[in-house]
């Protein structure tokens, strides 16, 4: 079975295949994860996730190029989008860390701005669950407009209007006197 779905570009996948795939290659995915995240759990982790990826779309995904070839992309593809990700979070961190020193501002602006953060995540919360994603993954992911389309597999012109649509709730739901703060926190996101 895995000899048919190297060398057949168009092979349905199965159980059986899948797992005869698992076995072959859970190591050596894992080996070439750990890589780029020099992390052996994450990179374990990221296999498993592209296996269980490649389970629950066994019945309609397409490779177009040898099983083998296909996890390796998925695999270097899942690495890279957590390297984004580790980025922005440790820029976000790095932003509350400075913000919390009392550098820029005092216990007073400090509590305002937890809670200006506070009410940010809970409108975020209330937001219809298509626009809270793909704001979400805008804002805090960092992925562009065209990422976040070409992952949803939606258009990118969807993705812009429903940021817009996102922000203009949180306008009116935070207020506008909060307004300001509003924009330096979603900047502060972007980083």
């Amino acid at each position: 079975m895995e000899h048919t779905l190297q060398n057949h570009s168009y092979e349905k996948l199965t159980e059986a295949n899948i797992e005869a795939l698992f076995k072959e290659h859970y190591s050596i995915l894992t080996a070439y994860a750990n890589k780029f995240l020099t992390d052996l759990d994450d990179s374990r982790e990221i296999v498993q996730d592209v296996f269980v990826k490649l389970f629950d779309n066994k019945d309609s995904i397409k490779i177009h190029t040898s099983a083998k070839a296909h996890l390796f992309t998925s695999v270097r593809n899942s690495c890279l989008n957590t390297i984004k990700q580790r980025k922005n979070h440790a820029t976000h961190h790095e932003n509350i860390k400075y913000l919390s020193s009392g550098v820029s501002m005092q216990a007073d602006k400090i509590l305002e701005q937890t809670e200006l953060e506070h009410e940010i995540f809970k409108a975020i919360d209330e937001l219809p669950e298509q626009c809270q994603r793909i704001f979400k993954l805008n804002r805090f992911d960092g992925f562009t407009n065209q990422e976040i389309a070409d992952q949803l597999g939606i258009s990118k012109r969807t993705v812009e209007t429903q940021i817009s649509k996102a922000l203009k709730t949180l306008r009116v739901k935070i207020g506008p006197s909060m307004a300001k703060l509003l924009i330096i926190f979603l900047l502060n996101a972007l980083k």
